[in-house]
């Protein structure tokens, strides 16, 4: 199972206030950087550990430090809204862009920009894009990513439409979606219902 819906009270209490349409955009930014910080715990569960001595100020004991090398690909623009937790949770993260354009007919995605480290291979990729619609937009960024030959790609969204969990489990089965919610359905204009409308525009506010 590729899918992982994170509920826990504080994910349904910052979704909810993604989801009004009362939330101004400074609150909505502070919201989206809450949930995403929480849907991190959940993505970030199986990366491995190293093991190292170190003194505490009474004794020497093992710690333990994130041994996994972790790449964030935010896609543009909302993406670009949930770089900030992972930067300040992850140690060591490096950050790549990718830009890709839908074709409202098709649905189909195409690339307009791909910028990203030079070493993924063998690197834990998240990719981040707060909504999953149709997929389409999540298909081709792993498509993109898994050229560079990553250790593992995963998906952090905040909402998932079933269409867009199908789709990509249908091309990347072996992609783990992290996200806060499974919504209803896509409507005849492909936006999720019941959703929290476009995030890029009540991230940024315009």
């Amino acid at each position: 199972m590729t899918l992982h819906l994170v509920e826990h009270p504080l994910v349904a209490h910052y979704l909810t206030r993604l989801r009004d349409r009362e939330t101004t955009p400074d609150e909505f930014r502070e919201a989206s950087d809450k949930i995403i910080t929480l849907l991190l715990y959940e993505a970030t569960r199986d990366l491995r550990t190293r093991t190292y001595r170190i003194q505490t100020p009474l004794e020497e004991t093992n710690g333990y430090a994130i041994g996994d090398r972790v790449v964030a690909v935010p896609i543009l623009r909302a993406g670009l809204g949930l770089v900030g937790p992972v930067l300040e949770l992850l140690p060591h993260v490096t950050v790549g862009y990718i830009g890709l354009e839908r074709d409202e007919r098709t649905a189909v995605a195409s690339r307009y920009y791909v910028k990203l480290p030079p070493d993924i291979a063998g690197k834990a990729v998240m990719i981040l894009d707060p909504m999953l619609a149709t997929g389409g937009t999540a298909t081709k960024a792993v498509e993109i990513m898994k050229e560079y030959q990553p250790a593992s790609v995963r998906l952090v969204c905040v909402v998932a439409a079933p269409e867009g969990i199908q789709a990509l489990q249908a091309a990347h089965p072996d992609v783990q979606i992290f996200t806060a919610a499974r919504d209803r359905e896509l409507n005849v204009q492909k936006y999720i219902l019941p959703g929290l409308g476009d995030y890029g525009d009540r991230l940024f506010g315009t």
